[in-house]
């Protein structure tokens, strides 16, 4: 199954009067490096979520954080702090005392002052279980989207590799006319300097011609990459790196047969394969 080195997914769950939400996104990369955030007192946590990562992923940068905030649902509600309102209700009487006549000390007013309404600050050692917890679920879901954005990267291959056939074919065909002509337009150019040629020497040169311009070879070796390309997206494994190695192999053997063209018509249908398979190119380098 083809998986890409792209994907997102978010997993959220509680604990502690607390909501925790991981939020994951991978994108491709050479090797497997996993990026973690997470709060002071979960940071032991890394190690073993990165290699719980690493032997999910195959390959790819993978960026996980987790947020914690507080759930209304759960608890967690506000606690007064006395000792700062009787501090500053004796500074406002003093106040009072001195400016004078003055309007009563608004209890509304003193709760908006920072740090009279606090809220319990949670034991982020206790939320382990759950951040773990969300971690397999997020991890869980950031796979499917990988698996699933491949599953459409392998359509795409597959597509481009039918054009390439029809290209393949299209070259195939033409090659019993191609070659005469070649033949008959170098016979004509030496017919032209008004010299006088051996006739078998001659037959020998235009047999040397035609075999280096013959690209037969270079179809039945684009044939056969297909065939490995088709096998490799069928296989269960990480597959981004061989598939990396056949495009290569493509495109080695489509400017060989641009450069070995003698005709106009298969010089653009090489050009054309060359398209097709830079954008094989382009698609496998996201996949793991």
């Amino acid at each position: 199954m083809v998986r890409s080195m792209t994907g997102f997914a978010r997993a959220e769950t509680s604990a502690q009067g607390c909501q925790l939400l991981w939020e994951m996104r991978s994108v491709n990369h050479r090797y497997m490096e996993v990026q973690l955030r997470l709060p002071e007192g979960l940071r032991h946590l890394e190690a073993p979520l990165r290699e719980r990562a690493s032997s999910l992923l195959g390959r790819g940068r993978v960026e996980a954080t987790l947020g914690l905030r507080r759930s209304a649902e759960t608890g967690g509600s506000l606690q007064l702090n006395q000792e700062l309102v009787r501090q500053l209700a004796a500074q406002a009487r003093e106040v009072a005392a001195i400016a004078g006549d003055s309007a009563p000390l608004n209890p509304l007013e003193l709760m908006r002052w920072n740090g009279v309404l606090e809220q319990p600050v949670p034991d982020e050692a206790a939320l382990a279980p759950a951040a773990i917890a969300g971690f397999e679920e997020a991890l869980a879901g950031l796979a499917m989207a990988r698996s699933s954005e491949g599953a459409r990267l392998a359509e795409l291959l597959e597509q481009r590799c039918v054009e390439i056939e029809r290209l393949v074919l299209q070259v195939r065909t033409r090659l019993p006319e191609v070659l005469p002509r070649i033949r008959e337009r170098m016979r004509e150019r030496i017919a032209g300097l008004d010299v006088e040629a051996n006739p078998e020497r001659l037959e020998q040169e235009l047999a040397l011609v035609a075999q280096k311009l013959d690209v037969s070879e270079e179809l039945d070796r684009l044939e056969s990459h297909l065939v490995e390309v088709r096998t490799t997206l069928a296989a269960d494994e990480p597959v981004g790196r061989r598939l990396d190695f056949l495009v290569q192999e493509l495109n080695r053997e489509a400017n060989t047969l641009a450069s070995k063209s003698a005709d106009t018509r298969t010089s653009a249908q090489a050009v054309d394969l060359k398209v097709l398979i830079e954008q094989m190119r382009e698609q496998v380098q996201n996949i793991e």
